[in-house]
């Protein structure tokens, strides 16, 4: 069972920056995708961000030129810097990792984090 653990969520007024990370058990390298999703109340949850094994990035149109996502190797974290925030970035940030098929496995199985509290304030 592959743990995933987010830090980095809080408080911040509209302008400021955050950045997220998220911890996995296992080599984060070895799932594709991964990314954020991001969940408000009373709204369907919605994909922020993601980065593929080859590298190809995906931005919600919301948070392009704002945000940003990597993976750091050293740390083995999957990180969003998030800036300019704006109060419609408040939400809970999930970060979510993608095991391809391998061996007798045919499927992909994700992985899903706790999330972590984003609120922005105006």
């Amino acid at each position: 069972q592959v743990r995933l653990v987010e830090s980095g969520g809080g408080l911040v007024q509209a302008g400021g920056s955050l950045r997220l990370s998220c911890a996995a058990s296992e080599n984060i390298f070895s799932f594709n995708p991964v990314g954020w999703y991001r969940q408000t109340p009373g709204k369907q949850r919605e994909l922020v961000a993601r980065i593929t094994g080859g590298g190809s990035e995906f931005l919600a149109d919301s948070v392009k030129g704002r945000f940003t996502i990597s993976r750091n190797h050293a740390k083995n974290t999957l990180d969003l810097e998030m800036d300019s925030l704006k109060p419609d970035d408040t939400g809970t940030y999930i970060c979510y990792l993608v095991s391809p098929p391998f061996g007798s496995r045919r499927f992909e199985l994700p992985y899903w984090g706790q999330g972590t509290q984003v609120t922005v304030s105006s």
